[in-house]
């Protein structure tokens, strides 16, 4: 689903995080579900797992708890017997480990264990801490349970959380090698561990990583196609976002001053007054985009450490508290805004793909031609982003919208974070192919107008990177290896947006 194919197999370490149930970040999430970390469950977060565990058992031997004395869901009334207790949580397993569709990639549900292990640690969830350890396990040695693809309507992602829990205790398969050893899961487990959003706040976390990154680069695409068309510098001047001062439209604007080596207060270009909106509202566009990002991530940093279990059991009042912190409104909301703001910056890349296309605006032949005549060029390109653009709109539905009444009525509403997670993921590949289109175009027009940056500036640097890996030929010919290319340079692209600032 994501465009980033990573192999875990003889997984290797270049550094720690620490899971302590309170500062786990995106980034940690993602350098575990590569296996470029190692994860070490700290001291302090242990020691609170562990007195969780202690008084969940206490709770639920002394009174009624949700999942640990009763059923779940319509069954919540009807209480377990004391004789029956020890294999309740095994049934509850095996009855709720029913995900269907495809398998899940193994960054996928590494990411997934990531964030279970971690939110555990918050010491909310009263499940016997040697689960913390067999997670951390599975993340060092690379092995995964099989997760299917469908089960959670963003109200508890229970059905992929139930088949990493049969894996737990040895009744569903692992891929890869190093599985931990058997826990012997229980009714004081079972629910402790199925009842969070992990997979939903993994697969976030992926995403969020990926498409800011590729908002970034786009930038620094955005940059060579300005250069491509003598483009203004006023959009981006320091005093135009003083005076509209939002906050990702003000950095926007700063890094693209210092992408091209702009004044902060830029002289007007003679010739054309004002350029297309491809160029001149491109802060407008992108910094929405970078604010969406922000305001995901401080979403996920809550989420990621919350005990969000449903019975929170605290330790210090000695209770079980039964609520609906497992609703994920503000993640599902989140990664819907976010979507939206991708895709517009997504279709403001087609739209300087169409200028790059246009003699008025590069003085070189349509379509960025050779000189045969009524030779096609980089014509394609429109139509091929217009169709992967297309995918993005798709993808950009709010999943927030839908509906559902479960489990005889008691449970009335869906937040559906785990689609708009999935769709955020699936959103990677198709925006990008969009701008690898723009890429291919813009270094097609300063080659054939023989325009180079200065060697210092960041669109010098990409330019450069660009031009090694693109073929020069201006020939009619198939471009989908270009394309391809390109979109694989935007990573390092991303890279010099961050080294952007002096």
């Amino acid at each position: 689903m994501s465009s980033r194919i990573v192999d875990t197999s003889g997984i290797t370490h270049s550094g720690l995080v620490v899971l302590d149930g309170i500062g786990m970040g995106v980034e940690d999430v993602v350098r575990l579900a590569d296996g470029t970390a190692r994860p070490v469950p700290g001291t302090e977060a242990m020691r609170r797992a562990e007195e969780s565990w202690n008084a969940a058992r206490q709770i639920a031997a002394t009174g009624r708890v949700y999942g640990r004395s009763t059923g779940v869901g319509a069954n919540r009334n009807e209480d377990v017997p004391t004789e029956a207790a020890a294999g309740h949580g095994l049934r509850l397993l095996r009855s709720h480990a029913g995900a269907i569709g495809d398998e899940l990639p193994a960054r996928q549900v590494r990411a997934m264990l990531a964030v279970r292990a971690n939110q555990l640690l918050a010491g909310g969830a009263g499940l016997r801490p040697t689960v913390v350890t067999a997670l951390c396990e599975a993340l060092e040695s690379g092995a995964y349970p099989v997760v299917n693809e469908f089960g959670s309507v963003g109200t508890g992602d229970i059905a992929a959380l139930a088949q990493v829990g049969l894996a737990l205790v040895g009744e569903h398969p692992w891929r890869g090698s190093g599985a931990p050893a058997s826990q012997p899961l229980d009714n004081n487990d079972a629910l402790a561990l199925i009842s969070s959003n992990a997979l939903t706040l993994g697969q976030s976390a992926l995403a969020l990583h990926e498409l800011r990154g590729l908002i970034e680069a786009t930038q620094v695409v955005a940059a060579l196609s300005l250069l491509a068309v003598d483009g203004s510098h006023e959009a981006f001047a320091a005093p135009v976002h003083a005076a509209r001062p939002h906050r990702g439209s003000v950095e926007v604007a700063r890094r693209m001053r210092e992408l091209i080596g702009a004044a902060d207060r830029p002289t007007p270009p003679l010739g054309r007054i004002q350029d297309p909106y491809g160029f001149r509202c491109l802060p407008q566009i992108h910094g929405p985009a970078h604010d969406a990002a922000d305001a995901l991530e401080q979403v996920l940093a809550i989420e990621i450490n919350a005990a969000a279990e449903n019975p929170l059991i605290s330790v210090e009042d000695l209770a079980a508290y039964h609520h609906g912190g497992f609703y994920q409104a503000q993640l599902a909301l989140a990664l819907d805004h976010f979507r939206l703001a991708v895709t517009q910056v997504a279709r403001l890349s087609t739209s300087r793909l169409s200028s790059l296309n246009e003699p008025a605006f590069t003085r070189l032949r349509p379509f960025l031609a050779d000189q045969e005549p009524a030779s096609s060029g980089v014509m394609i390109l429109e139509y091929a982003a217009g169709a992967a653009l297309g995918d993005l709109r798709a993808f950009s539905a709010p999943a927030s919208l839908g509906h559902a009444v479960l489990s005889r009525g008691v449970e009335e509403q869906a937040s559906f974070a785990s689609l708009a997670a999935r769709q955020t993921l699936r959103a990677c590949r198709a925006y990008r192919l969009v701008v690898g289109c723009e890429l291919v175009a813009a270094v097609r027009a300063l080659r054939q107008r023989d325009l180079k940056p200065e060697p210092g500036l960041g669109a010098g640097r990409a330019l450069e990177l660009a031009e090694a890996a693109l073929e020069a030929d201006p020939a009619d010919r198939p471009l989908t290896d270009d394309v391809t290319a390109a979109a694989g340079l935007l990573d390092r692209f991303t890279d010099i947006w961050r080294g952007s600032t002096s």
